[in-house]
């Protein structure tokens, strides 16, 4: 990592960025910061793993988390085309891997590793900021000079202001609610850099809406073909690392070696392009919902990954992806389909309606989440599908839980954390 970011330093790079912002008329030179975060370089660095397209070259980045000191790596994916699913003779093979389909998969960057506790409670974290600042909205105090009045502002931007309003679903984002029970939440883990687990598929959606609103870069979670193209890179064999099982142990942890936990991320060997744990340490939601014939509507392709996403209609079952600490080897390979339940995993849940950002039951432990950014920016209709509950029944249970005060919401952008920090200063001034 200090090679990289060594080489994002090297002023011969930053001597050519800073001449392409120069023509376009700007007046200050590219940061240091830009140039990590942005992904996207003029020349190749040396070194590094870079993927050619239209107006440069995608690199491996850094995002840290605004308001912290967290960061997570992103690692550049090259579009092309692959076989999805897995061939007849494949061992272990399951009816729901086939018929194979050739895909045709546009470039993209997706997280070195897993969305580990470290990155996910800090969005838990906005469910007490959320709450302070609508408090702070509702009553800021008494008038003072223009930066309190500036403060004020900021915080009643970012505020939810109690309604229910069509505009929220843009706006808005919800975060998760203190934990019924921490114990059984961080029974498989909870240490910074292990997996984030028990998260539901609406939640997840809501952290990568969160994320990307404050870094202002468009995440979201991959597509069943996405994670597959990403898991397999590049290769045709059962496991990334070949077809030979007994190696599972140099690259993912599983029900063998798991220990009954998960793990630090990023402890195994890699896949060809430089991703951790994509063939076990926890698994890892799509956007997909589940169906076990899906792969028989695509017909034999190539088909574009984006024209075969499996938008879900239900709540349950959605596509889970990659082995876990829970799981047997077989179920570690690339092409292996995993099935979510939805009551199954909220037996022990005492809320009613049941919670939409939590499990509660034992398969949940090993299912996680990766994140992805598409090399084409997101529009407005798929930010939509890909960042907001889909279906009726988490829709109204999310209604009904910010109605009786038991969800928080606020709006996500760069200023946020800003915001956070001036309904801190306005609270503590009265």
């Amino acid at each position: 990592m200090r090679q990289l970011i060594s080489l994002y330093r090297s002023s011969s790079l930053v001597r050519i960025l800073a001449i392409a912002t120069t023509l376009v008329g700007a007046k200050l030179a590219i940061a240091e910061t830009d140039l990590v975060t942005r992904g996207i370089v003029a020349t190749p660095p040396e070194g590094v793993r870079s993927v050619k397209v239209d107006g440069g070259y995608m690199v491996p980045y850094i995002e840290k988390i605004p308001g912290t000191d967290v960061t997570f790596e992103m690692i550049p994916v090259p579009g092309g085309e692959f076989q999805m699913g897995s061939p007849a003779k494949e061992a272990h093979r399951n009816k729901d891997e086939g018929p194979q389909v050739r895909v045709k998969v546009e470039p993209f960057w997706i997280g070195k590793c897993e969305v580990t506790w470290a990155e996910y409670r800090s969005f838990m974290g906005m469910y007490d900021a959320f709450k302070k600042l609508q408090r702070v909205a509702a009553n800021p105090g008494k008038g003072g000079d223009a930066a309190v009045e500036a403060d004020c502002k900021l915080v009643a931007t970012h505020a939810w202001n109690g309604k229910l309003e069509d505009k929220w679903d843009v706006d808005g984002v919800t975060c998760p609610t203190p934990l019924y029970d921490s114990t059984f939440t961080y029974s498989a883990g909870e240490q910074p850099n292990q997996p984030a687990v028990t998260v539901t598929p609406f939640s997840a959606r809501q952290y990568t809406k969160w994320i990307s609103g404050i870094t202002g870069n468009n995440y979201r979670l991959p597509t069943e073909s996405e994670w597959e193209y990403a898991a397999r890179a590049g290769t045709t064999t059962a496991y990334s690392f070949g077809d030979d099982a007994s190696k599972l142990a140099d690259y993912a942890w599983f029900e063998e070696n798991g220990d009954s936990q998960t793990h630090p991320v990023g402890t195994k060997k890699p896949n060809p392009w430089g991703l951790y744990d994509m063939h076990g340490n926890v698994a890892e939601w799509t956007l997909d919902q589940y169906l076990p014939k899906a792969y028989a509507k695509d017909g034999a392709g190539p088909v574009d990954s984006q024209k075969i996403i499996q938008w879900p209609t239900k709540t349950y079952p959605r596509v889970v992806r990659g082995g876990s600490w829970r799981l047997p080897r077989d179920a570690a390979r690339s092409a292996a389909r995993q099935r979510s339940e939805e009551k199954e995993w909220k037996l022990s849940d005492p809320n009613i309606p049941l919670s939409p950002w939590w499990y509660t039951e034992e398969p949940a432990t090993g299912v996680g989440m990766r994140i992805m950014r598409p090399l084409k920016p997101i529009t407005a209709d798929e930010k939509k599908r890909v960042w907001e509950a889909d279906v009726d029944d988490v829709r109204q249970d999310v209604k009904d839980r910010l109605r009786e005060g038991r969800g928080a919401m606020g709006v996500a952008d760069k200023n946020l954390p800003a915001a956070v920090q001036a309904a801190e200063k306005l609270n503590n001034s009265k």
